[in-house]
């Protein structure tokens, strides 16, 4: 007889959507550049971002990846009935046994693709449910990604059943012909979801109470945010001591890890590690993980993190404001931009990027893998805190747009309403910003 724990070591891993990984799986990694779309992105930036994610799963080997041209989208095919033939044998002869679309794709659409290619097809969110799933750690993490997991099933059982026409139920003397068989699956997985929100629910609550308790200790928090792989992680490391993992890969941290660290100052902050965004997040992940990143709505400073060395730097940043913004934090928390990775940058444009940093009062070039600027940049968040801070009034005509422009960068816009004569803002200031302000 097999000894069970045998039968368990040998098991092979699943995914999500119970997919098993036993040996790495042959994929090819699609880029649909869609005529229409006016995104902030080269379509070539996006098939490498798409290239990594597929590579931060351990179980896929990356065999080939191209752009693909769309003019318009099909419904059923998503791609063009010729660029599906022309895949089709690519892909016959790689090998290739899983497909990544880097984009919303239908149900309808998998399926046929699916049917017509013979392999397995993800697309964008589908990979980064994936992503999550195998790298959650905490039981909170595991719910969240759960949670998330399901949301997306639930629009996609059409592919995942064949059999969705036939119906069962009882004999028809009531209530017709009884349910079909999506609407008993979509109620199992609405059992499930419920199931699962119960427990995040007990999680959260938990997490109140920790925060609750660290509002009484008088510690300010600052939170590290950033594009996925801008360095949170290094950069966290370098500044507390601690062995979190940081590696050259998309989503190598998801749970949340907070430290204690002592400033030059002596002062002594709360330090939060929080997970990287993206562009095009999906939307059941924004909302699964809310919880997790309300951390950042606690927060006394906002660390930006950003890689600076990206070719798409600028994108990035704006994705994360994006985000930012949609999960509620306030304009007028103060937020210091860390252009990490300066390590990577040379000559002339590192030079720049020095100066630059040097005559801002919330921008720091840095490398967190060196070490460089790291000094300054905490000695810089002990002035954060140690300096009083006055409330005023300001009014703008549409020529300041300088002056403007500069308000919102130093994070010390409160609000600000528009008029036909110009702009009313009330700002919340150091001294020492107030008189930058004033030499403008």
């Amino acid at each position: 007889m097999t000894d069970p724990e045998d039968e368990a070591e040998e098991a092979p891993e699943t995914g999500f959507d119970g997919s098993t990984h036993a040996e790495p799986m042959r994929a090819y990694v699609l880029h649909p550049d869609l005529k229409s779309d006016r995104s902030r992105r080269l379509p070539e930036h996006g098939l490498a971002e798409a290239v990594s994610l597929a590579e931060a799963l351990p179980e896929m080997e990356v065999v080939g990846s191209e752009v693909v041209r769309l003019p318009r989208v099909q419904p059923g095919m998503l791609f063009g009935s010729g660029k599906v033939e022309e895949l089709k044998a690519r892909l016959k002869g790689l090998d290739v046994g899983l497909v990544l679309v880097d984009g919303p794709v239908s149900p309808v659409q998998q399926r046929n693709l699916e049917k017509e290619w013979g392999v397995k097809l993800l697309d964008r969110t589908g990979l980064i449910l994936e992503i999550f799933a195998d790298r959650a750690r905490t039981n909170e993490g595991r719910l969240q990604v759960e949670l998330a997991a399901l949301s997306y099933q639930r629009t996609r059982l059409v592919r995942a059943w064949t059999h969705l026409e036939r119906q069962r139920g009882g004999f028809g003397f009531v209530g017709g012909p009884g349910e079909t068989q999506i609407e008993a699956d979509r109620r199992a997985i609405d059992d499930q979801v419920l199931r699962i929100k119960r427990q995040l629910e007990k999680v959260v609550k938990t997490r109140e109470l920790h925060r609750a308790s660290r509002r009484k200790v008088p510690f300010p928090i600052v939170a590290l945010v950033g594009y996925t792989n801008a360095g949170k992680s290094t950069l966290f490391n370098r500044a507390t001591g601690a062995d979190v993992l940081a590696k050259d890969m998309l989503f190598a941290t998801l749970d949340p890890t907070m430290r204690g660290v002592a400033l030059p100052s002596g002062r002594k902050i709360i330090l939060s590690d929080t997970v990287g965004f993206i562009s095009d997040l999906p939307t059941q992940l924004v909302a699964a993980f809310r919880a997790t990143l309300e951390e950042v709505l606690e927060a006394d400073l906002i660390l930006h993190v950003r890689d600076i060395s990206h070719p798409e730097t600028a994108e990035q940043a704006k994705d994360v404001a994006d985000i930012l913004s949609s999960l509620g934090v306030k304009a007028g928390t103060p937020m210091f931009e860390i252009w990490n990775k300066l390590d990577l940058v040379e000559g002339a444009a590192r030079d720049a990027l020095v100066a630059q940093a040097a005559k801002s009062d919330s921008a720091f070039a840095l490398s967190a893998l060196t070490g460089e600027g790291l000094e300054e940049l905490l000695e810089a968040v002990s002035r954060a805190f140690d300096e009083e801070k006055t409330d005023r009034s300001l009014t703008l005509g549409f020529e300041d747009g300088r002056r403007r422009a500069w308000l919102h960068e130093e994070g010390v816009v409160l609000d600000e309403t528009q008029s036909d004569e110009g702009y009313a803002l009330n700002v919340r200031w150091t001294a020492r910003q107030e008189k930058r302000y004033r030499e403008l």
